[in-house]
């Protein structure tokens, strides 16, 4: 389970306050071009308030996982893999708890202290966020790299934007140990209203499914 947590909250986002402090942290030079599909990715973050589909995740040993996710700025979301994996991970804007339905436990931990700044927190501002380590462009799509080193995170991401119409489709996290996870979104919407109790922190004893 602990591979699937850490995919999913270091791809949400990194916190670039640990990630300036770090020793050795190296800035690379943006160009014109880069400063400017950075502010562009920032804007569409930004405009996103409430977010809802499907993800597909596929693991570093191939296996597929698959779920539902939602999201509502500034700071609650909901990650809910399928059955058979036990998974859910909820944040109420200020504590995120994590789920393990088949051993009947819940984590819980500060939002802040994980790095969930890129999706669920607004006035992004990629062009100064020292995480961003390199942008490059493919046929129909925008790629951002970005690292983390600290104590706490250690990995680097890749985030795919279609492109010219942005839209976020997919992060690929490789951790300390080189090992790749990918996660994909599917069927996205935006602007919807979500019911609040989506974002109601999870309890040991409450293993029901909740709907929207």
């Amino acid at each position: 389970m602990r591979r699937f947590v850490f995919a999913l909250l270091i791809a949400i986002g990194f916190a670039p306050a640990a990630i300036a402090a770090t020793p050795g942290f190296m800035h690379y030079e943006r160009s014109d071009a880069d400063k400017a599909d950075l502010d562009r990715i920032s804007a569409y973050l930004n405009a996103i308030h409430t977010l809802k589909g499907n993800f597909v995740q596929i693991g570093p040993d191939g296996q597929v996982d698959e779920g539902v996710f939602y999201i509502d700025k500034p700071g609650r979301m909901r990650f809910e893999y399928h059955a058979p994996n036990p998974v859910l991970i909820v944040s109420d804007g200020t504590t995120l708890a994590v789920q393990n339905r088949r051993l009947n436990t819940v984590d819980h931990y500060p939002l802040l202290s994980t790095p969930l700044s890129l999706i669920l927190f607004s006035d992004l501002n990629l062009k100064k966020n020292p995480s961003i380590a390199g942008i490059s462009r493919e046929p129909g799509e925008l790629i951002v790299n970005a690292r983390a080193a600290s104590s706490k995170v250690n990995g680097n991401l890749t985030l795919v934007f279609t492109a010219p119409n942005l839209e976020l489709r997919q992060w690929t996290i490789v951790d300390a140990q080189g090992l790749s996870t990918t996660v994909s979104l599917r069927d996205v919407q935006t602007g919807i209203t979500l019911d609040p109790s989506l974002f109601k922190l999870p309890e040991a004893k409450d293993i029901t499914k909740n709907g929207e």
